[in-house]
């Protein structure tokens, strides 16, 4: 597993922001995304929306845990 971090950037509610993630939690967010019938952008938002003032960084790898974990019950 690397362990180099990605920035990217992406639009949420009409506002562009920039997203550090380790590139394993890109790779899980985009087959949870594809397996959701989504863009990896929409369900970004979509975590964003649910975040509680979070940090958005923080609430996705929160976000792809428990999608993972879901998986292995």
């Amino acid at each position: 597993m690397t362990g180099g971090i990605t920035k990217r950037s992406v639009m949420i509610a009409g506002h562009r922001t920039s997203v550090s993630l380790e590139d394993p939690f890109w790779d899980a967010l985009r087959e949870i995304a594809e397996a959701r019938g989504k863009s990896v952008q929409a369900l970004i938002g979509d975590i964003d929306a649910g975040r509680d003032g979070q940090n958005l960084s923080s609430a996705i790898r929160v976000f792809v845990l428990v999608a993972v974990q879901a998986c292995i019950r």
